[in-house]
């Protein structure tokens, strides 16, 4: 009996395996199908920086009204590994656009007030004297200041004496600290960004020439319009509060950073911001004769060095894999102003750093 069930059983099986064979030779033959690509993909920087911008933007957005270009020079000023100073009067949002940009990246953010009594060793950090709780052995231990962090606001940074405007140069130029004759490297991203108000002088002391030209950009904000004054009005006297959420890590940044490096330029930009630069210098043959009127001293190679960079920059963020001359002349105001000395007559015909750079855009042929 149980013979004859497993002999019917093979006998079913194997009719329904000849009737699934008959189907399949029927059947239409499909293409094959290709296995998805599992190896790792390739960042693109052009869209990851378009992406992150508008990210940014988004979130920044939240809680600062308006503003659109000082945001974008922030974030060319951070992508491009270099630092900012924001001069504006008070009251328009500059250190909370910093915070508010720390927040959104996801970076560890450090706030400094500068005051006529602030020492170096308040932002470097100071070696105190400790003990061992176990040994009780006696030995100095360096306590790291408020420089050790990603993003510095140093608010209000012409307040400090120059000496202690000093303790920056080497931090912002080196990235390291030394104290006690021990050098200490700083984190990255390491991004400083200075407030200043143009306009109350009494308890301040100019930034010397050589610290401004550590600073990469040098932004002005100015007043909302009507509209964007009214938003603010409205939001800030209601129950209103944004959260920020970050959308770029420190890695994120770093990748971006390097690849902006890595990002090429032609000869003919090049060279219009060389001579851009150069042109600012009053004994340079090719500089304008306005120049050797209004300027006492020029711009050095950091400025030409900015322009590049900077128009690099700006081209990635707006989705263009090479910057082109309008790119370099967008960033040549943030760029040159705070580098261009002006001269006596300069002052006493009411000339500023920006109207210069305006003529020498004007006077500078494209090539």
């Amino acid at each position: 009996m149980l013979t004859q069930k497993l002999t019917t059983t093979l006998q079913a099986c194997y009719d329904a395996c000849t009737v699934n064979n008959e189907e399949r030779k029927a059947a239409p033959i499909l293409p094959e199908t290709e296995a998805p690509d599992m190896r790792p993909q390739e960042h693109d920087p052009i869209e990851e920086l378009a992406r992150a911008r508008l990210a940014i933007l988004e979130q920044v957005g939240k809680v600062i009204v308006g503003q659109d270009r000082v945001i974008e020079d922030l974030l060319i000023g951070l992508f491009a590994q270099g630092h900012c100073l924001f001069i504006g009067v008070p009251g328009l949002g500059k250190t909370l656009l910093v915070h508010t940009l720390a927040r959104a990246v996801a970076l560890e953010f450090s706030r400094v007030q500068f005051t006529p009594d602030l020492m170096p060793s308040d932002i470097t950090g100071t070696d105190i004297l400790d003990s061992d709780p176990e040994t009780g052995e006696r030995c100095y231990r360096f306590v790291p200041g408020p420089i050790f962090a990603d993003v510095i606001l140093a608010d209000e940074i012409n307040r400090a004496p120059p000496k202690t405007q000093s303790a920056l140069l080497q931090a912002m130029q080196e990235r390291q600290v030394t104290a006690g004759g021990r050098t200490y490297p700083l984190g990255e991203p390491f991004f400083v960004l200075a407030t200043q108000n143009p306009i109350e002088q009494e308890g301040t002391y100019p930034l010397p020439e050589a610290q401004l030209d550590r600073f990469l950009l040098s932004v002005h904000v100015g007043y909302p319009t009507h509209d964007e004054e009214k938003r603010i009005v409205e939001e800030t006297t209601s129950t209103y509060a944004p959260e920020v959420n970050p959308v770029l890590t420190a890695e994120q940044i770093l990748r971006l950073q390097r690849a902006i490096r890595e990002a090429p330029v032609g000869d003919h930009v090049l060279d219009y911001a060389v001579r851009l630069a150069r042109s600012s210098r009053p004994d340079d043959p090719i500089a304008p004769e306005f120049v050797r009127r209004w300027v006492a001293w020029g711009a050095g190679p950091r400025a030409s060095q900015t322009l590049v960079l900077t128009a690099k920059v700006r081209a990635l963020i707006y989705g263009r894999a090479v910057p082109s001359i309008e790119d370099v002349q967008a960033m040549a105001r943030a760029a040159l102003r705070h580098r261009i000395i002006t001269s006596f007559a300069a002052e006493a015909e009411e000339i500023s750093g920006d109207q210069v750079v305006e003529s020498l855009l004007e006077a500078v042929p494209e090539p």
